[in-house]
């Protein structure tokens, strides 16, 4: 997407100043004071323009006989809806509209319409209306387009603007109060005027965008704002006053992380935000050229189905208007207040209020009229209506009022009936109208299931009535439809609602594709369709139409033309789109029909193959213009010449060079034929066509060929005859008809005008079609016109176009009067009221007629095949009974007269064949199955395996007498895991059974322990050890969190118990203490014995009150009085221990109260708590299985630490031997120069010998098998050369040059020097395997740090997804209701000084909590600065992760569907793995698993080191069997040298012949060098041999 900086746009001089001067009369103007000549002159208020001055007319050529008045418009019918904004509301009763070029003031109740057309004549782009009403806005289309102001309802040019864009305005907008307007227009300038219109004047203008501009919108709080929307965009414009002046300042908005849309509905709200709509159907709330938040309904629900096309702020209400025909009416402050809530930036609202208009409704704008203190909306419907609405929502709102209808999208089809003003239309909304064109109404309409696509009324010598209309449709369905007067039906006299009816007649189904032309022959006998599916059908017109026949056609049907009846023969013309035009005679229309298909074979056909010809025509224009320049120079240099001579000068006729021409135009012709628009006949055989594309801009005169067998597609034929047809290049016709009264040809073009050509008496020619009138009617863009019809009088002309709209003109001859016409509605067919309703074809893939005709030939076919067969059986079954007949004849014989079963048999090698065929049968059926068979054997073996064989053993018993028997149930077998774990469990109850009983053994040893400390001391030792065996119990425990418990619950045991034996121990020393205080049985204390003696003396007597001795003191006597006194004290004391007891009930009951408090919050919290236990057992597997994950991440994490350190001590001991190795280099070149000594003259040379690369070549290379090779074959296969990088490639003795001695070198040096070069050479080797081995040690050790990066970010994901779930643990407890209990004083919360009745509303905080959270309000307003600078960069990073996301989920989707298509081909079904593999699980088993694993992968590693260690050794021994191998070969042939040599050197010496004469001296020298070659292959030949006795050694 591209991104527009913010720009900025000068005002013109005077529209600035006066603005500046109306903001601010102290503002200083950046531009010097104009002089009063200078200043422009302003417009006055009452100025007006001349209708007739603004308006486009007809064009007319020159010298033509035609009027300008010739076409006089009428009405229009149609309504271009599917305009994003096609509606203007200016009254209560009065719409308007753009049809075409014109502007349409309709009013509501009367149909009444007023016509204005556009001022170019190139169409109309907007309407808008002014905010008072009073005048209204139009902007047109065309070069250099004009917005045209007009007053309302006197509709006059008020103010004309000029220059705001270059093709095309969009959109337009008045400010609030209606003295600005903006406009912007359409590719390529996309730009936005601020005009002041009532001056005419251009205040401000800016490029709005590179794309698509939708809209744009003033504010309605702020002037000074504007907003443009479209494609992919929406951009905030305010009008800045700067130092320069005023300008346009625009800012893009930026999508962040929410997906990029379309915006065409959006609002400024009064704070200076703004909402808008988008694709998906959500809202987005827009502040400081970002979204703050996308608000959509509850559950994630998008606001609306679909696009948004409007939003709306009307008296504080938001408004929103979608195409799914919902308007829908928020709260205001909910959407100007709302904040994100989470990372999503979604924000959930539900609608104060909504209305749906119904089904198939889909609203592109919405605009509101008041009138007498009542408000209406008024509504577009892309479906093809206009709707007045109630937005008020109360229980008095009025129902929603279609108001208007119209058809949806373009017209395409249209037909004019033969006998009065009716005409009848079809379009792709499924519907078919009926207007009557002189009182301009709409009589009836009717839908059916699919598009119209062609349309033709019966003629009256098919219908006499004149009500018969034939549609044909996008399904290939052709309907026969009958209008008529229902006034007229028997018996309904007065009870018709519409004054029209249309009745369904007949249905049938001729084609498979979309039918495009119907045609009746002159005479009324056959009825033609043609459709996209290259068929044209016939049928016979009767009160039902039959089927004749179809013929094939070479291309899909355009067009179909009978021939006039002036014509001898009735022939039919087809047009086909892709440049084919076929002739055929009318079919026979009385043939019964009794073939087995409707294909007639047998119809000649003529055929014609356009050819393009406007190449040569062109070719021909171009070569006459050349020769007509180049008369015209001739022409011009003779006159020259004459006028020199004239004026008596020498001049030399001589010829002038002629300049190089350029080079003809290659002949051109287009690779796809050019289509075909339309054609009539001209005469029988010949024929005009009209074509698009390439070939548009003629008129072709065609005639057919005689000969028609050759293959069409061969065909090259061209026109006899070219018109040119004055700008039609780019334009071509689509539709002609024709005109009798007048005489005129009128032709619908491409661009929606209309044209008429005045006819003469010789018919068509080039001098005819030279002179035309010509009218804009339509849409210049999308409102080619699809039909041209005239009236059954001629007297009006109809035209409808892919705009939507229809238009009727008047069409005046001047001896015509024109005259009010009452349309005649045709009378019903004669028993209409009694037939049944016609069935319709409903269903788009019915049978066609053809198709159906084939079905029942086919089972037709199939009825007589059953009936043959079953005539056969019928007779198989009679010669089988005379079979059975003839063997109970032959069995009542006598035995010797019986025949044997096979002397029946006629021949046996009839039933041999019969086996042998069936067994290839079935062989074949077994190979064709061989597969399914496996795999439905393989998926019912993994069924019983899953559900039969996983089932217990089932007993069954049976009854002896009866048949009685009853079974075990079938229950599933124990799991291996459920074993394992009960198992477990058994164990674990043992062990504790075990410490319980060992606990109370050690409490009975305890009780027996004696005093003595000693004793104490080792019981705590034995609580000790016993506490150590429970801290480490044998039995591993399931978890480590059930561990620990069991461990506090011990440990917390052993506490109690070693507190008891030390309370036990304390008593036990106290008593000790006592006893040993106790005095001895003799001892007598003086003490005590003084205090008896004293008792004695005072105790009193103590005799019995029975006694005789007894005696009463004073104090004892009783009386009256004490009694008494007596019994009052005892009543004294009885109230006294009640009110006691009374007062301390009384403080129990407090006490109570104070009680059941505490346990009413006790058992609340007890509530909450076991809630919150229920949450934390839900959600404690998935923790625990994170806790496992990153257990399992961070022991991976462990191995790759260990393995990178490896991997480094591996890097170093690499390195250490890198470096050794290179030391030991550095010696042996140490040792070399040190072996040299000073000034050695043969330096250089040993240096270059040291210093040579020996290179062994393999000449052959021979496959070995280990093991299997000897010296022998190594021998005999291999034959190494051994030479040098200096001498690759050359002669023996080249080879072995560097191999030599030099002349005056030592012999020892020499070999010192070779010594050291195979040293060298073995380090060399050694350091670049060292090297090697430590780059792959790099490699390995940098693809170990990726890995370990990668658990790292893993563990890292793992750990926030940990915190994660914390959080959202946490967010579940939070969740929980928590009941409070709060005195009356703790609520301050008063409702007028009463208690609320409704809490649910308010919080329960602390004084503490409430303070910190006063203070945290102004820490969060500085945290959300600092938030929304973060939240902003993290907006765009959220963008890309959402797209992301998306490919994500649509792979993840692919693959989903993957896996099921595999799991239903594997197993049949849908399998849950995960529930499998949860099922399955085996912790032990996997332990052991895990334990195999990693003893498998020791054994493995140290069983490949050996193997290494293996082949390292079998490659030395091999490389030295080679080089043993190869000095062999070497010695061998070293010796075969020497022989060669001595031979050489003995017939140097003793041979004879003129070939070895020569010089003494020179015979000397060669004898020398050979003797000195011969000593050099001695010291190498042992050399070599000592190498090798080395080799074996080394090999040994």
């Amino acid at each position: 997407m591209e991104q527009e900086p913010a720009e900025n746009a000068e005002a013109e001089p005077s529209g600035a100043e006066a603005k500046l001067d109306k903001q601010d009369n102290t503002q200083v103007s950046s531009k010097p004071e104009k002089s009063p000549a200078e200043v422009k002159k302003k417009i006055k208020e009452n100025f007006f323009y001349t209708y007739e001055d603004v308006y486009s007319g007809p064009y007319v050529t020159n010298d033509t006989e035609i009027s300008t008045d010739l076409l006089v418009f009428k009405h229009s019918f149609g309504y271009d809806c599917t305009r994003p904004v096609n509606l203007m509301v200016m009254d209560r009763d009065t719409v308007g509209y753009v049809a075409g070029n014109q502007v349409i003031l309709q009013n509501l109740g009367t149909k009444h319409q007023k016509h204005i057309r556009s001022s170019c004549g190139s169409g109309i782009g907007f309407i808008t209306a002014h905010p008072s009403k009073e005048y209204f806005a139009v902007g047109e289309k065309g070069k250099k387009p004009n917005i045209v102001i007009y007053t309302y309802p006197s509709v006059r040019p008020y103010r004309i603007l000029k220059g705001g864009t270059e093709v095309a305005y969009v959109f337009g907008d008045f400010n609030r109060t209606g003295s600005l307007l903006a406009s912007v227009g359409s590719s390529p300038d996309y730009m936005l005027t601020i005009w002041d219109w009532t001056q005419e004047e251009t205040l401000l203008r800016s490029k709005a965008f590179a794309q698509d501009v939708y809209k744009v919108m003033f504010s309605a709080e702020n002037e000074e704002h504007l907003t443009t929307g479209g494609s992919g965009h929406i951009k905030f414009w305010k009008m800045a006053l700067t130092l320069t002046g005023l300008k346009l300042q625009g800012a893009l908005g930026r999508f962040g992380k929410t997906a990029v849309s379309d915006i065409v509905g959006f609002v400024e709200l009064p704070d200076g935000k703004v909402v808008s709509g988008t694709e998906w159907g959500n809202l987005l709330l827009w502040e400081g050229g970002l979204i703050k938040v996308e608000l959509c309904q509850a559950g994630h629900k998008p606001c609306h189905e679909g696009l948004i096309s409007q939003l709306i702020f009307d008296e504080g209400d938001l408004y929103s208007v979608g195409k799914d025909g919902v308007i829908r009416m928020w709260n205001f402050e909910i959407v100007d207040t709302a904040d994100p809530v989470d990372d999503t930036g979604l924000v959930e609202m539900e609608p104060m209020n909504e209305l749906w208009l119904g089904k198939n409704v889909s609203l592109n704008f919405i605009t509101k009229i008041h009138d007498q203190g009542q408000s209406f909306w008024f509504a577009q419907d892309t479906s093809g209506s206009i709707w007045k609405l109630d937005l008020t929502f109360s229980n008095m709102s009025h129902d929603p009022e279609r108001v208007c209808t119209f058809h949806s999208g373009g017209i395409e089809a249209i037909g004019v009936s033969p006998f009065t003003c009716l005409m009848a239309t079809t379009a792709l909304d499924r519907t078919v109208r009926i207007y009557d064109f002189s009182s301009n109404s709409q009589l009836s309409v009717i839908k059916f299931k699919q598009g119209g696509t062609a349309l033709a009324w019966a003629p009256s010598i098919v219908s006499p009535e004149g009500g018969l209309i034939a549609v044909g449709f996008e399904d290939g369905v052709v309907r026969m439809i009958e209008v008529y007067d229902p006034t007229l039906l028997p018996g309904h006299e007065g009870q018709a609602n519409e004054i029209a009816e249309i009745n369904l007649k007949q249905v049938f189904k001729p084609h498979a594709a979309a039918v495009t032309a119907l045609a009746y022959e002159p005479k009324g006998y056959v009825f033609a369709t043609g459709s996209k599916d290259k068929t044209v059908f016939f049928f016979a017109v009767k009160n039902e139409y039959r089927p004749i026949g179809f013929i094939c056609v070479p291309g899909p049907v355009q067009a179909l033309q009978w021939s006039p009846p002036s014509h001898d023969k009735s022939t039919l013309l087809i047009l086909c789109e892709n440049g084919f035009a076929v002739q055929v005679p009318a079919p026979h229309h009385g043939k019964q029909y009794t073939g087995t298909t409707y294909h007639i074979v047998d119809l000649p056909t003529q055929y014609f193959h356009f050819y393009s010809v406007k190449s040569q025509i062109k070719l021909k224009d171009e070569i006459a213009r050349r020769e007509k320049e180049k008369e015209e120079k001739e022409k011009a240099r003779l006159e020259w010449i004459k006028q020199q001579k004239e004026l008596g000068l020498e001049v030399e006729e001589t010829k002038e060079e002629e300049a190089e021409e350029e080079p003809l135009p290659p002949v051109y012709i287009p690779e796809e034929p050019s289509p075909i628009l339309c054609g009539f006949y001209s005469a029988p055989g010949k024929f005009w066509l009209s074509l698009g594309g390439y070939d548009s801009g003629f008129l072709y005169h065609c005639e057919f060929s005689r000969g028609g067998e050759e293959d069409p597609e061969k065909r090259k034929d061209e026109p006899f005859e070219v018109i040119p047809m004055k700008n039609t290049e780019n334009n071509p016709i689509h539709r002609i008809s024709f005109c009798t009264q007048p005489p005129l040809m009128f032709c619908g073009m491409q661009d929606g005008s209309l044209r008429a050509y005045p006819l003469r008496e010789g018919g068509i020619s080039e001098g005819a079609l030279k002179d035309y009138w010509y009218l804009n009617v339509h849409d210049n863009d999308n409102g080619q016109i699809q039909g041209i019809c005239c009236s059954h009088d001629d007297g009006c002309l109809i035209t409808c176009g892919g705009d939507g709209n229809i238009f009727t003109f008047d069409l005046l001859s001047e001896e015509e009067v024109p005259k009010e016409i009452k349309v005649m509605i045709p009378p019903p067919r004669r028993g209409l009221e009694k037939e049944k309703a016609t069935e319709d074809i409903k269903d788009p893939d019915a049978y066609n007629i053809e198709e159906y005709k084939q079905k029942e030939e086919h089972e037709r076919k199939m009825k007589e095949v059953e009936e043959k067969k079953t005539k056969k059986r019928e007779e198989l079954s009679a010669l089988r009974q005379d079979f059975v007949l003839l063997l109970q004849k032959n069995q009542e014989l006598p035995k010797h007269m019986q025949l044997h079963r096979e002397e029946f048999e006629m021949d046996r090698r009839i039933f041999e064949e019969l086996d042998r065929q069936t067994l290839q049968r079935i062989q074949l059926v077994q190979k064709q199955l061989a597969w399914e068979h496996e795999k439905q054997f393989i998926g019912l073996q993994k069924l019983q395996k899953q559900f039969q064989d996983s089932l217990e053993f089932t007993l069954t018993v049976h009854a002896i007498q009866s048949n009685h028997q009853i079974s075990t149930y079938s229950l599933l077998s124990v799991s291996e895991k459920y074993a394992q774990d009960k198992k477990q469990e058994d164990s674990k109850g043992a062990v504790h059974k075990e410490k319980w009983t060992g606990l109370k053994e050690a409490e009975q040893a305890e009780e027996e322990i004696s005093r003595e400390t000693s004793p104490v001391h080792r019981g705590s030792v034995a609580f000790e050890n016993e506490a150590e065996r429970l801290k480490t119990p044998d039995v591993q425990k399931p978890t480590t969190r059930y561990i620990e418990s069991r461990r506090q619950k011990i440990r917390r045991l052993i506490e109690k118990y070693d507190a008891l034996k030390a309370k036990i121990m304390k008593r036990r020393a106290e008593w000790h203490e006592l006893y040993k205080s106790k005095p001895r049985h003799s001892h007598e204390n003086s003490k005590d014995a003084e205090d008896i003696k004293e008792a004695r003396e005072t105790i009193g007597c103590y005799r019995l009150k029975s006694a005789t001795n007894y005696t009463l003191t004073e104090d004892e006597r009783i009386n009256t009085e004490k009694k008494m006194m007596q019994l009052a004290m005892l009543e004294d004391l009885i109230n006294t221990m009640v009110i006691n007891f009374d007062a301390e009930l009384r403080l129990l009951r407090h006490k109570k109260l104070k009680m059941d408090v505490q346990m009413k919050s006790a058992d609340l919290r007890c509530i909450t708590c076991c809630e919150e236990l229920l949450i934390l057992k839900k959600l404690e597997i998935h923790e625990d299985l994170l806790e496992e994950q990153i257990c399992a991440i961070i022991s991976k994490q462990e191995d790759i630490h260990s393995e990178l350190k490896s991997c480094l001590a591996q890097m170093e001991d690499r390195k250490s031997e890198i470096v050794m190795l290179e030391e030991r280099e550095k010696a042996l070149y140490a040792s070399f120069e040190a072996s040299l000594g000073e000034n050695n003259e043969f330096a250089d040379v040993l240096t270059d010998i040291l210093k040579k690369e020996v290179v062994y070549v393999e000449k052959e290379e021979v496959r070995r098998k280990a093991g299997e090779q000897n010296e022998n074959e190594e021998e005999d296969d291999e034959k190494p050369d051994l030479k040098t990088d200096e001498e690759n490639g050359g002669s023996e003795r080249i080879v072995f040059d560097d191999s030599v001695c030099p002349e005056g070198c030592s012999e020892d040096l020499f070999l010192n020097t070779i010594q050291l070069r195979q040293q060298r050479i073995g380090i060399e080797k050694a350091l670049q395997e060292e090297k090697k081995a430590a780059a792959d040690l790099k490699k390995e050790y940098n693809a170990l740090a990726i890995k370990a990066k990668e658990i790292e970010t893993s563990l890292d994901r793992k750990n926030r997804e940990l915190e994660a779930f914390q959080w959202e643990k946490l967010h579940k407890l939070n969740e929980l209701d928590v009941v409070v209990p709060l005195r009356l004083h703790q609520v301050q919360c008063l409702d007028d000084g009463e208690m609320p009745h409704d809490f649910s509303q308010t919080l329960v905080f602390t004084n503490q909590s409430l303070q910190y959270l006063k203070k945290r309000i102004v820490d969060l307003r500085n945290e959300k600065i600092m938030q929304r600078e973060i939240h902003k960069k993290a907006k765009e990073q959220h963008k890309q992760l959402i797209q992301d996301k998306k490919e994500m989920e649509m792979e993840i989707q692919g693959l989903e569907e993957r896996r099921n298509n595999l799991m239903m081909e594997k197993f049949g079904r849908l399998v849950d793995f995960e529930a499998v593999q949860v099922n399955s699980v085996n912790i032990p088993r996997e332990q052991m698993k895990v334990r195999i694993m990693e003893k498998e992968y020791e054994h493995f590693v140290e069983l490949k080191e050996w193997e290494e260690k293996i082949v390292v050794l079998q490659h030395q021994l091999a490389k030295l069997t080679r080089e043993n191998t190869s000095k062999l070969h070497q010695l061998n042939r070293f010796c075969h040298e020497k022989h060669q040599l001595e031979t050489e050197l003995e017939s140097l010496t003793t041979g004879q012949g003129g070939e070895f004469e020569g010089t003494r001296s020179a015979d000397i020298k060669e004898t020398a060098r050979l003797e000195s070659r011969l000593m050099h292959m001695t010291c190498e030949v042992a050399l070599l041999r000592e190498e090798i006795s080395q080799g074996g050694v080394d090999e040994m």
